[in-house]
């Protein structure tokens, strides 16, 4: 009986363990979704060189990402990639910070600044917060989502609202793009939402409600 109440305990303390360290990793993770609020002010304040220097940080991390992928790390950037890396991410190129990169700069170029911002903040907010709280706080899961839950979903939604009414000040507006961009964040489209999220929510902010 002690043997087997010592193997529970074991087990127990293994799982609490990954648990503990995949909560830290989503973290860490999205606390660099969040930080991609930023970068519409700093757009505003100057915008070639901030084009520029997304540029740079995306082909450096793609370089620096296929070092590691062939099994040899650059210093700080392999690190940054470990830990944030999920465990589907294990043994293959790390798409996340590329896609999230990639969707900032293409949202950015091709859109007005007004329009850029709301799809900007959506990824940021939305995706970043839908994410957290369905970690913590999702009991629900929202079938052929890929694990997505309900609280999740909500998240979104309230977040892409409140960013965008910042924004527009306009509540069919804000309403219109938060339920698309729950809708997209429901879809299991792994790290290429953050492609998805930005360019979807600012074509429809320009070209639908002509922000």
């Amino acid at each position: 009986m002690y043997n087997r109440h010592r193997l529970f305990c074991y087990k127990d303390g293994i799982q609490l363990k990954k648990h503990i360290n995949e909560l830290t990793k989503e973290i860490f993770r999205k606390a660099i979704h969040i930080c991609a609020a930023f970068v519409p002010l700093l757009l505003r304040w100057a915008y070639k060189p901030v084009m520029i220097l997304l540029t740079l940080v995306l082909i450096v991390y793609c370089i620096a990402e296929f070092i590691r992928y062939k099994g040899k790390t650059v210093p700080f950037i392999s690190a940054i990639t470990a830990a944030a890396a999920r465990k589907r991410d294990e043994n293959r190129f790390v798409l996340g910070p590329a896609t999230l990169a990639t969707g900032i700069l293409v949202t950015a170029a091709f859109f007005n600044p007004c329009a850029a911002k709301i799809g900007i903040l959506a990824l940021a907010f939305g995706d970043g917060l839908a994410s957290l709280v369905g970690k913590f706080f999702g009991r629900i899961t929202i079938p052929f989502s890929d694990g997505k839950t309900v609280a999740g979903s909500q998240t979104c939604f309230i977040a892409i609202f409140c960013s965008t009414f910042l924004v527009t000040k306009r509540a069919d507006v804000s309403f219109g793009v938060a339920l698309t961009g729950m809708f997209i964040e429901i879809l299991p489209l792994k790290d290429f939402d953050n492609l998805l999220i930005p360019i979807a929510i600012a074509s429809i902010s320009q070209f639908y409600f002509h922000i």
